[in-house]
Order: structure tokens, then sequence, then C-alpha cells
């Protein structure tokens, strides 16, 4: 289990918005709840304010359902270029029911994916990514804010 502190994620934030600069998004898509924090801090970087979330529930803490539930779908029907956020692409399970509910909501609109961490064996790629994870991720905004 590894430790994701929030001076990594400033670092690595700048990193993700320098790499993904050329597809100038006119729409952001955080992944609640892991996108969430990445979305508000790209956005803020990138001074996009055309923000919105989308929700999906496939693990509970480190425990994986069967079932990926995507709701909350937003509206993107005025969006061009879509830039979707998540923490991580774990199994790729999550973003590819996502992705599969944009397209088939928006078929008009490009989707790209960005996350922080990817791992091989996903069966989606994100297009703009930071490190390679191998192992379970423990991000400060999970572990720092649990009341004892």
């Amino acid at each position: 289990m590894v430790y994701y502190s929030y001076e990594e994620f400033v670092r690595d934030v700048k990193r993700l918005v320098k790499i993904s600069s050329d597809y100038d998004a006119d729409c952001l898509v955080a992944i609640a709840r892991g996108g969430l924090t990445l979305g508000h801090a790209y956005a803020s970087a990138t001074n996009n304010r055309y923000i919105m979330s989308i929700n999906s529930i496939l693990y509970e803490g480190s425990q994986k359902s069967q079932v990926c539930e995507v709701f909350n779908i937003p509206d993107l029907s005025k969006t061009k270029k879509v830039l979707i956020l998540d923490d991580i692409i774990d199994s790729g399970e999550t973003m590819k029911e996502v992705l599969k509910v944009l397209n088939s909501n928006y078929p008009l609109v490009k989707f790209k994916i960005a996350s922080l961490f990817y791992k091989k064996t996903a069966l989606i790629e994100p297009d703009f990514t930071i490190h390679e994870a191998d192992e379970w991720i423990e991000f400060f905004w999970e572990k720092d804010y649990l009341i004892d």
C-alpha cells in the first residue's frame, strides 16, 4: 500500500495539465468520488469553470462490486471536447462504463481521459496519465479526513 500525499498531488496536477494542454477541453467531467479532488484542482489550474461530475460506484473501500453503477449524468449537449478526470484507472471497468454511458448519450462529443495513476492490466488506457500503479494507493483525500 502506498500513501499519496498532498505535495505529490500538487506536483502531479501541474504535470497532468502540461501533458494534456494541447487537447484544450471545453468541459471537464470529474468522476465522483475519486476524481473530484483532481477535477477541482485541474479546473483551477486551467481556469476552466465548465466542470461537471458524474457518479459511479464499483468499489466500497477496497472491495470491488460485481456491477458498475453510473448515475447523475451531466448535460454535455453544448460541449464538443470533454476531458474525463479520475484519480486512478485500476481495473478500467468504471471508466469503460462511464465512457459507454457518455458516448451513448452524446455521440457527437469527443472524450479523452486523464488520470493520476494507471494500471497496465486495466481494460482501458487513459489518454493522459502520470504514474503507473502496481499496488493499492491510499490518497490523502481518502485517508487524511477519516474520523478516528
